[in-house]
């Protein structure tokens, strides 16, 4: 069943907390990076004026992540951010073999194991990447044309993510998670820094302060990073809501629980929102700054689907959550709100 839960959190941030780590408000780094990057370039920002009239709404933007870096996905601004935030630290005289030597690993559901691929190829380092078995072939074939050696290991992320785990501690290789846990926050606390750059953009785009956003939620990376921008710019002017898989209601079951909690549920057609226990430096920057957390269901984010692709943009259900959560207006919306959200990636067969 779909639910809305106001977050009682905000401002204040969770009761009990595993760690005082915040997401980083700060992109200005980011950028400086990235600028050394001849892949990059600023991703626009749609003016969808059918969807504010039909919303009965001011203004409705989306911010259209799927040409990141020739990546489809914003999840390149993530891995590969961190990867050359490690590559600037050995100060090299030539970036492409900055790294070589180092295999990074990690676990994906998805866009993340592209991001940590193409990173490591750009700067000489290896990448190995665990694939659950849900995860469909043909992902692993475009991980292995990004030069990222494939393996397969459990029935959903989190199995494939204590596969890498093991590998690197059993290799001495570098795990580079989008998540975060006790113990591990460093390198998940840096890709989520690589994603204010998305936010930053937006923010420079728009032709005003918007009044709400709408931000989907795997283990929380993306929406914890664009809510910490947004705090850091327009205050407490929006109003911003988490949008996650009925499925998969890690943040929504953490805030309610007041503490990081695991969940279990169905798998989840969002598969890249189909994460079951948050990251913990994500949901400590949401407790504070979200205002409200919601739900939708695997139909819904179909329709959403359709609707975008009527206007021209072709996503996946993981891609449209947060403008699903916008269109069914979860929460209501005003007739003078400016709605903000982000299509986070292009379709699967692209």
């Amino acid at each position: 069943m779909t639910e809305t839960l106001q977050n009682p959190h905000r401002g204040t941030g969770l009761p009990t907390r595993q760690s005082e780590t915040l997401p980083s408000r700060d992109a200005t780094a980011v950028a400086k990076l990235l600028a050394l990057c001849p892949a990059h370039a600023d991703t626009p920002l749609c003016d969808m004026a059918d969807l504010a009239a039909t919303l009965g709404v001011q203004s409705f933007h989306i911010k259209d992540e799927r040409s990141r870096m020739g990546l489809g996905s914003f999840k390149a601004l993530g891995a590969a951010y961190a990867i050359a935030y490690d590559a600037a630290r050995t100060e090299p005289t030539d970036w492409a073999t900055a790294l070589t030597g180092r295999t990074y690993v990690t676990a994906s559901a998805g866009n993340h194991g592209m991001s940590v691929a193409a990173g490591a190829r750009i700067f000489g380092a290896k990448a190995v990447i665990y694939l659950s078995h849900t995860v469909p072939q043909a992902f692993g074939k475009r991980l292995e044309a990004q030069g990222a050696t494939v393996a397969w290991a459990g029935d959903d992320y989190e199995a494939s993510m204590v596969a890498a785990q093991n590998a690197a501690q059993d290799n001495g290789w570098t795990l580079l998670s989008d998540s975060t846990w006790n113990g591990y926050e460093d390198s998940g606390y840096r890709v989520m820094e690589g994603y204010l750059q998305m936010a930053s953009e937006a923010a420079a785009q728009l032709p005003d302060t918007p009044t709400h956003i709408f931000l989907q939620a795997g283990v929380g990376g993306l929406a914890a990073a664009v809510a910490a921008f947004a705090r850091a710019t327009w205050g407490d002017a929006p109003h911003i809501t988490v949008v996650e898989p009925e499925a998969a209601p890690a943040l929504i079951e953490s805030i309610r629980a007041g503490q990081l909690v695991d969940t279990t549920g169905p798998v989840s057609d969002m598969g890249r929102l189909d994460c079951k226990t948050a990251s913990m430096v994500a949901l400590n920057g949401l407790a504070m700054d979200a205002d409200s957390f919601v739900t939708i269901s695997e139909q819904e984010a179909y329709d959403t689907v359709e609707t975008l692709k009527s206007q021209g943009i072709a996503s996946t259900p993981s891609g449209v959550a947060g403008v699903a959560a916008a269109l069914l207006k979860r929460p209501d919306l005003p007739a003078d709100a400016r709605v903000l959200c982000f299509v986070s990636e292009g379709p699967e067969d692209a």
